[in-house]
């Protein structure tokens, strides 16, 4: 390459190249290593990155590679015992033991596991002996360890958690932390309630309960639905109040899409309309519980789980929180009270006496031009906190910190009110104004003919309908308007289309 001047983007070429074709139409191009030839990217492939994909946890996902076959698999076991036997030999270096190193790793770089964590979960013996057959020298700590009975660096037992001490020669156990709660360690000690395939109710202590989610990516279907009227009914029985969080790389990634999509293309509309009634029910009974309910959201928060988030009472967000109604990508409108509840938060800040327009333009251009707030702060000015909502800048203390907003909320004597019925709305007048700026962006080609029909079913909603003039109207008529116009949508084509679109590229399709 330097005999041939191939120096990179400066001299023309390096390991890639920019080229047109004939239309002039740009591209890149890389080097063939074989015969130092420029040709077109091809995507590496790798067969059982494909099986591993569709694993949920971490743990399972590095199992299937680590002992696995093919070029990725021997990769990923070369780079993670390397990073293992070095993380090994510094411990008594920068640390006395495993969990500052774990810590440091996941709080600096984002990590889900640490890697004497990731370790552990790779069977602790079995991958040190296959270390050591490999010729990776590890320190005299580990041999002890494996001289011993110990099982991995950590152990929990009865909800406590103990971590090997190198210096001791055994396990000490870890100094709990008020201020950190860790949900799996509860449900360890026997402190899980209720239990289903897509939520938990895990005890807190001190009166409070966690309704946990652990579906994938913590999508809302069937069973955190059914979850949620169980945990209300326990809470109100035997608690003081209710935490809604989970400790997974996001809150919730938002309604099941693929379980509607399969709905829809069987027609199965009443089954449709069912599951939409159950969803607005459970959001509106965080709403109205008769004891405080305190939502916890963090990392992504999106369409339905931003229709949750807006229903809570009181909200402890995460400071790394991006959360927004989505659902126009999929060529839907937020149906679970998301476009009710988000024209309320919006409504707060109105006099009431002035134009109704300003709060109804803010809130259809946040739904309609799906906005997502990129922190807890940001989150608030788009209004999907109140700006008396609470900001963790700890994930870790995300849990613990809503528990304490509950706890505040009980010292407070708390009621919760009842659903409203004098809700301001424009009618008519305030449709006609949204159906001019369609028109417009429609033929001016910023939006689709799709998108065009999606914006006239929010301004339905956002207005109340065809009333004749500003009028109050309730929380339920407005829901029972979101569900009509969510029904209308998923029965065209190009809604299937988006929706198909986004769970096959995770990208949004603008038909």
């Amino acid at each position: 390459m330097l005999d041939k001047k191939l120096l990179g983007e400066k001299s023309g070429a390096g390991f890639y190249r920019r080229v047109k074709d004939a239309k002039g139409k740009k591209s890149i191009e890389t080097l063939d290593m074989e015969g130092l030839e420029y040709r077109a990217k091809q995507k590496a492939k790798f067969p059982e990155l494909e099986t591993v994909r569709s694993l949920d946890s971490l743990a399972e996902r590095l199992n299937a590679l680590v002992y696995g076959k093919g070029r990725a698999a021997d990769f990923t076991w070369r780079t993670s015992s390397r990073l293992f036997q070095y993380c090994a030999n510094r411990i008594g270096e920068i640390c006395d033991d495993p969990e500052p190193l774990d810590d440091a790793l996941r709080w600096g770089f984002g990590w889900e596991m640490g890697p004497f964590e990731m370790w552990d979960a790779l069977g602790f013996r079995k991958l040190a002996e296959r270390m050591q057959s490999e010729g990776l020298e590890l320190p005299g700590w580990i041999s002890t360890m494996l001289e011993s009975d110990a099982e991995g660096f950590y152990r929990l037992e009865e909800g406590r958690r103990s971590v090997w001490d190198p210096a001791a020669g055994g396990y000490r156990e870890i100094a709990s932390d008020p201020g950190r709660l860790n949900l799996s360690h509860l449900k360890g000690a026997d402190r899980e309630i209720k239990h289903n395939a897509g939520a938990s109710l895990v005890d807190l202590g001190d009166g409070v309960a966690c309704l946990e989610f652990h579906s994938k990516m913590n999508a809302i279907g069937g069973d955190i639905i059914d979850m949620v009227g169980k945990a209300l009914a326990e809470v109100e029985k035997n608690f003081d109040g209710l935490v809604v969080g989970n400790q997974g790389k996001h809150f919730s990634a938002g309604a099941n899409l693929m379980m509607m999509l399969l709905e829809a293309q069987e027609q199965n509309w009443e089954d449709i309309d069912l599951m939409i009634r159950a969803f607005q029910r459970a959001t509106m009974s965080l709403k109205y519980a008769p004891k405080p309910v305190v939502l916890a959201p963090f990392g992504m928060c999106l369409g339905g789980g931003a229709e949750f988030v807006l229903h809570g009472q009181r909200v402890r967000a995460s400071a790394e929180t991006y959360i927004g109604l989505v659902e126009v990508g999929a060529g839907v409108i937020p149906a679970g009270g998301g476009c009710k509840e988000l024209y309320l938060r919006n409504l707060e800040h109105w006099t009431g006496t002035d134009n109704l327009l300003p709060v109804l333009q803010q809130t259809f251009e946040t739904i309609g031009m799906a906005k997502v707030a990129t922190s807890g702060v940001e989150a608030r000015e788009l209004r999907f906190l109140r700006d008396s909502d609470k900001i963790t800048m700890n994930p870790d203390r995300l849990i613990s910190d809503a528990k304490q907003t509950v706890l505040s909320m009980v010292r407070e004597e708390w009621k919760c009110g009842t659903p409203r019925t004098d809700i301001p709305v424009m009618g008519r007048g305030g449709k006609a104004a949204l159906e001019v700026a369609l028109f417009n962006m429609m033929s001016g080609r910023f939006i689709s003919e799709h998108d065009h029909k999606i914006g006239l079913k929010l301004g339905h909603i956002l207005c109340g309908g065809d009333l004749t003039g500003t009028q109050t109207v309730s929380e339920q008529y407005l829901l029972d308007l979101e569900r009509e116009a969510f029904l209308s949508l998923l029965g065209e084509p190009k809604t299937l289309e988006r929706i198909q679109a986004l769970l096959k590229t995770g990208k949004p399709l603008r038909n």
